[in-house]
């Protein structure tokens, strides 16, 4: 039998002079200074995560280990390179041989190091997104896959069907039956173009982000003398937020501390929010369960948020069932404004209300970029987006581009654009070029053929475009989706003139668009959301051209983002999803659209789901514990542009967990309803 053997470091204990009982408290010191072996610490929001982390790995070198033993996972770069530098601050010594970064980063050093034992080149190209569309483009022309009848997911789509299959360990069938239904008829194509795909990678040496942790995870399992020499120098593994991984990660963490088992997993499952795109409660819920002498310790102590802020987040996370009970507890002292309960109207008065109320807190003191407004849905910032431009207040929207500047509300805008304007040669090719078969060129030669018919010229628009449309020579792929195109223009002209802005919305998103959107962007529930927001805002319009120019008014101008001295302005109000705010903090923070069907999401309480519902719950804990002074929790009573029909809005059930006496519910009068 074969004896284990040590080699001590040099280096003596301590040697950094630190006093970690003085510079932490107890919950953290405990966490910190606690024996080898596997632990999980549950870090509730705003309780020093990353110090507990950094200071863990300086402990560790204090103890004489040495950096090469240590690995350090995170899940971005810039958190990596924070932990390290206070790391360096604490204990200054050489950390180069420590290995610290994001999974994918880890992945790429060790396969740098072994790709020719999976038949790579250590030369191996890594994908980005683009090289990925572009290379997965290839495959599909290569396979003459027949789109003629009905529209094949484009390469965005594909990608992110595959990444979700191999993340989650879950079938390609799985994912498109339960994440893309509306693509099943098309199964057995897009499994020919998966294998294809992974087969292209490796004929030309490349590898996308994915294949960075799968093939890693692969070599490993399959080399067991390598699977060894990485187990016995990574004596000590961190890695942090352990709620967010999926299910390749949490096995390549098992697989990387071995035997050894010395393990610390930092992370908070109450804030477990993107199962959406593979992250796995399960890996942190049951980490007790797979390692059994596991320590498990929660740092409750927050100093971040007043007490009447977490007092409320508290009591809003306790309906849970699957979850490590915590009761955060601040450090700050109370006397605060509770936070404010804010029934408006409907969405018009939300945002009057938000925008008046931000305007006020400036003139207090409050710097804009200490402020944030939340929500569910990137299309629940349409008012206060318009709210805001109109009163002058600068704004940086961190959840995606301003409403107006989005690709699909461009493309509806195209439709309505062309048949007011026929000679409008922007709108023409970019309806031309979202359908499948044609470039540049062929929208190009369209666009002469629809000169050609002087039809441009008319003082009055055309009652059938399909009549000239029909007659244009298009690419047999193309052919079905310009016929409906050209029936699509047909309805949006009547025989008295043009319809309402939101009936046109309609025939267009019914008639061509809705297939567009599935088949262009992976994330097509969001984007219809948004076309349906904005159906629901040309309700407020009966001219078209009226319509036409709020919308570039509120865009720019084609193409480019409005604002620009909002783009460089230091002080802005951030509009953000709670998905994109999650680690962030302000000083004031509203939570916008808070009834049921917008937060929680509509097609959740249909599922009746409790494990969805948990997370949405968990979503809303998330916005509440962003707030460091005010809270102010806003929802509209009334909505009535909502396009299912639905007048009346019922307050959030999550509403219904925080105690009314908690909260201070404000009556708002006056203004403009």
């Amino acid at each position: 039998m074969a004896r284990d053997y040590q080699l001590q470091q040099p280096q003596k204990k301590g040697t950094s002079g630190i006093d970690y009982e003085a510079a932490l408290n107890k919950e953290q010191f405990a966490a910190v200074t606690s024996p080898p072996g596997a632990a999980l610490v549950i870090a509730g929001a705003g309780s020093g995560k990353t110090r507990t982390l950094t200071y863990r790995v300086a402990f560790l070198l204090d103890q004489g280990v040495s950096p090469k033993d240590i690995l350090l996972l995170t899940f971005t770069n810039k958190a990596s390179k924070e932990m390290l530098e206070r790391v360096k601050e604490l204990v200054p010594q050489d950390l180069s041989t420590l290995w610290g970064g994001t999974f994918h980063s880890i992945g790429n050093r060790i396969l740098r190091r072994h790709a020719d034992e999976i038949g790579y080149t250590r030369s191996f190209s890594i994908l980005d997104r683009d090289d990925q569309k572009s290379l997965m483009n290839t495959v599909v022309g290569a396979l003459d896959i027949d789109t003629q009848g009905k529209r094949f997911p484009k390469a965005d789509v594909l990608a992110s069907m595959f990444s979700m299959m191999r993340n989650t360990g879950e079938t390609l069938e799985e994912v498109i039956e339960v994440r893309y239904p509306y693509f099943e008829e098309w199964g057995v194509e897009i499994a020919q173009v998966e294998q294809a795909y992974a087969k292209k990678k490796h004929e030309v040496n490349s590898m996308d982000f994915d294949d960075l942790l799968i093939l890693t995870l692969e070599l490993l399992k399959k080399n067991e003398e390598l699977r060894e020499l990485y187990q016995k120098r990574f004596r000590y593994v961190l890695v942090d937020e352990f709620q967010d991984t999926n299910y390749i990660q949490s096995e390549l963490v098992d697989l990387l501390v071995g035997k050894h088992q010395s393990l610390m997993v930092v992370g908070d499952d109450a804030q477990s929010i993107y199962s959406w795109r593979g992250a796995d409660m399960d890996n942190i819920l049951g980490f007790p369960d797979r390692f059994k002498d596991a320590q498990v310790f929660k740092i409750e102590t927050n100093y971040r948020s007043v007490p009447e802020i977490l007092n409320l987040s508290n009591s809003a996370i306790q309906a849970n069932t699957r979850q490590f009970h915590k009761t955060l507890r601040s450090s700050r002292e109370a006397g605060s404004a509770p936070p404010a309960l804010v029934p408006l109207e409907d969405p018009t008065a939300q945002a009057q209300f938000i925008a008046q109320r931000i305007l006020e807190l400036r003139d207090e003191g409050v710097e804009l970029e200490e402020m944030a407004v939340l929500y569910r849905a990137h299309h629940q910032s349409l008012e206060i987006q318009m709210e805001l431009t109109n009163r002058g207040v600068p704004f940086q929207v961190t959840s995606g581009l301003r409403f107006f500047e989005q690709a699909h509300i461009k493309d509806v805008a195209a439709f309505i654009r062309l048949v007011v304007n026929r000679k409008d040669e922007v709108s023409f090719k970019r309806l031309a070029l979202m359908l499948p078969g044609i470039g540049a060129k062929g929208a190009a030669k369209l666009w002469l053929a629809w000169q050609k018919t002087g039809w441009g010229e008319l003082a009055d628009p055309p009652k059938k475009f399909s009549d000239k449309l029909l007659e244009f020579a298009v690419p047999k792929k193309a052919k079905q989706s310009w016929e409906d195109l050209s029936y699509v223009l047909d309805e949006l002209v009547l025989e008295s003139g043009f319809p309402a802005p939101a009936g046109m919305i309609f025939s267009i998103l019914e008639g061509l668009y809705d297939e567009v959107l599935q088949a262009n962007f992976e994330n097509y529930d969001n984007r219809r959301a948004d076309v349906e927001q904005l159906m629901s805002y040309a309700e407020t319009f009966d001219d078209i051209e009226e319509f036409l120019a709020q919308l570039s008014l509120m865009g720019g101008v084609e193409g480019e983002p409005t604002g620009k001295k909002e783009e460089i302005d230091p002080e802005q109000v951030t509009l953000s999803s709670i998905h994109q705010a999650k680690g962030l903090e302000y000083k004031v923070v509203f939570v916008v659209w808070l009834t049921d069907g917008m937060f929680p999401n509509g097609r959740i309480i249909e599922a009746n789901d409790e494990a969805m519902m948990e997370e949405e719950r968990r979503l809303f804990y998330v916005a509440i514990t962003r707030a460091k002074d005010e809270l102010y929790l806003t929802y509209p009573q009334m909505n009535p542009r909502s396009y299912t029909g639905d007048v009346i809005q019922r307050p959030s059930r999550f509403l219904d967990d925080c105690p009314q006496e908690m909260m201070e519910e404000w009556r708002v009068g006056g203004g403009g309803w």
